[in-house]
Parts: structure tokens; sequence; C-alpha cells
């Protein structure tokens, strides 16, 4: 069942936050599904502009609509992640998606609130709800590219005004998180003291954390023996979203850590398997442990065993 994130924020405020997960193809959609149908949670499916150009943006649109007919119990929405003003439109458009994010946070506060509230507007009237971001990301992910000198953290006190202005639903910050899977340095970490001022800006206003991977070690560590070279890849601890759910953190983005999953389950299959050519058994092997992954990242977000919970609400 496809519903809004407004009504999954509505549930999971300041008790957990909902796993938001891109992804880009069939065997990732079939191993989605079924992790958070097994650890009983409701998800959020995010559709990035790379996605929807990978193939065909009603390939995978498709593919989404079937996977809701073959998992009829689950409860989930359909997100546009880092849109820009013209993919929100034809996403707003095309009547699938029931959240969008308007991603101007390059631009200067009033222009960023402009971009965001014409996006507003146009998904109001459809009935689609909009996230928007204030404070700059660095890393990279995709089209979006953010050096460490550009980077900003979300200022509390610009945060209120931007929310009353641009009419938006939800709000990504920058709270020290970022794109990639190389996000820290040194003793770098997420910083709770400004997020503990946007909630006191902002109280019962829902908050979203991008670039949330946790980079896991052992994920790196096998990659690396298999052939990979990724020394010094670093992600959020992931024993840290339980207090930014306290926070006002109803949405966490993971896209990087499926990726790595992808990758470890792909490079050992063929390490392990030289003779293989047919795609068919390595696809089942990453759904499941795809589906494995998603399953355990519920437990960190609180969002396992939440389903029942959501159906009686809806």
């Amino acid at each position: 069942m496809i519903v809004t994130t407004e009504k999954l924020f509505k549930a999971a405020y300041g008790k957990y936050a909902i796993g938001a997960y891109n992804i880009n193809n069939l065997e990732q959609t079939m191993g989605l599904f079924q992790g958070n149908l097994d650890s009983k949670a409701p998800f959020i499916i995010q559709i990035s502009k790379g996605a929807r150009l990978y193939s065909h943006k009603k390939m995978l649109e498709a593919i989404i609509k079937q996977a809701d007919e073959v998992f009829p119990d689950a409860i989930f929405a359909v997100h546009l992640d880092h849109g820009d003003e013209a993919t929100c439109y034809d996403c707003i458009e095309s009547g699938f998606y029931s959240s969008v994010m308007i991603d101007a946070s390059h631009e200067d506060f009033d222009t960023n609130i402009a971009f965001t509230r014409r996006v507003v507007d146009a998904a109001h009237a459809r009935g689609i709800v909009v996230e928007a971001e204030l404070g700059q990301l660095g890393g990279v992910e995709e089209h979006v590219q953010v050096s460490e000198a550009e980077a900003k953290l979300t200022d509390p006190k610009k945060a209120r005004e931007f929310v009353q202005r641009s009419g938006c639903d939800s709000l990504a910050v920058a709270i020290g998180t970022s794109h990639g899977a190389f996000k820290f340095k040194g003793s770098q970490s997420l910083h709770f003291d400004v997020l503990e001022q946007i909630q006191k800006e902002l109280p019962g206003f829902p908050l979203v954390m991008h670039g949330s991977s946790s980079v896991p070690q052992d994920e790196v560590a096998r990659i690396n023996a298999a052939g990979g070279n990724m020394a010094g890849a670093r992600g959020v601890d992931a024993g840290q979203f339980k207090r930014a759910a306290e926070l006002g953190v109803t949405k966490i983005n993971i896209d990087t850590d499926g990726r790595l999953v992808w990758t470890r389950v792909h490079r050992e299959y063929f390490r392990d398997h030289p003779e293989v050519f047919d795609f068919r058994p390595i696809g089942k092997v990453f759904m499941q442990e795809y589906a494995k992954f998603i399953a355990q990242k519920n437990e960190y977000l609180g969002a396992a065993g939440q389903l029942d919970i959501i159906r009686k609400m809806l």
C-alpha cells in the first residue's frame, strides 16, 4: 500500500525513524520489500534523478507497482530523492509519487524558499507532500557534489522561517553527515547540539537525515578482500539513529550501504565461481543478502515491528 510520508511521520515522530532506501533495479526492489516485511517495518522507496535515467523512469515505476501487488502487506511511500524543480514537476504530474524532494540547498536562502514554495504549491494541489533541504551536506551522490569547503550546517535560527515561508512538509537538515562512502575523517561525528536547537525551533516538525549510510566495516573488508579498493571508507554509527529519532528525525536516508552489499555479493561470487556467467544465481544471492541487510537496519532505526501499528492507524 502506497501512502504519503506525512502519515508515516505522524506515527514515527519522537519514537523511531523510517528507513528511506534508494533503489535502481528489480533485485534491489525484491530484497527491499522482503526485508521490510521480514522485519515488519514501514518504509520509503527513494528514486533519484539518476535512477530515473538509469533505464527509463517508467520501467522502475512499473517494477514498484508490481511489487505492491506481489507484497500486498507492505506499507510504504514512494519518494523522489534530490529532485530539481523540473524533475519534481514531472513526478507530481505522473501521479505515481506520494512525496517529492526539492533540493535547492545550493541556492541562497530566499531563492531556496522561492524554489521550494513553487514545488509545494504544485504538489499540495495533487495531495503530494514535499521535503526540502536547508544547509548543505558534503560528499558525492550521483549529480549532487559538494566539497568540504562548501558544506555547511543548517542554521537553527533560519529553520523556522524557512518552513513557514516555504510550506514544506519535512526538512532535510545538515548536522554533519555527508553523501558517499567516505563520510568522516578523524574524530568527526554528528552535531546533536545543532539538531537539538533545530527541534526547539520546529517542535513536532519531521526532520530528515541525508547521507546516513553506516558503511559497515565488515562489508568494506570483504569487498577489499575480494579485489576492491575502499581503504578509509567510513560512515554514520547506526547506534546514533535512535538518538536522532528522539530529536525529531523521522526519515533516515540510506543508499551507499545498499551499493556496498551489491558490490560485496558480486565480487565474492565471481571470485568463488569464476566459471559462472548466468547472472540469475547471483541475483538471488543478492536479493537474500539485501533483505537481511534491510531487516537489520530497521532494528537500528526502531522501525522494526511497527507495521501492524501503522496498519491500524490507516
